[in-house]
């Protein structure tokens, strides 16, 4: 009868966890929806359209040829 009524709490703990967990989350998704972001500043003139790390070539992504010394 112990060994029931201890899986019977043990089910209970994980729904109310589930639960809360659930409204948690629910009521931080009402959080974001609700903060509206402001426009991205303007780029100042001069500057390429994409300035982020993907346009940029890494080390990894070029050849032998423009490392000067990279047969030693």
């Amino acid at each position: 009868m112990e060994t029931i009524a201890l899986i019977a709490l043990i089910v209970l703990a994980i729904g109310v966890g589930m639960l809360w967990i659930h409204l948690l989350n629910a009521q931080h998704a009402a959080r974001i929806t609700a903060y509206h972001f402001s426009d991205p500043l303007p780029r100042p003139p001069g500057l390429p359209d994409d300035t982020g790390r993907r346009a940029h070539r890494t080390d990894a992504h070029r050849t032998d040829a423009h490392h000067p010394g990279a047969d030693r």
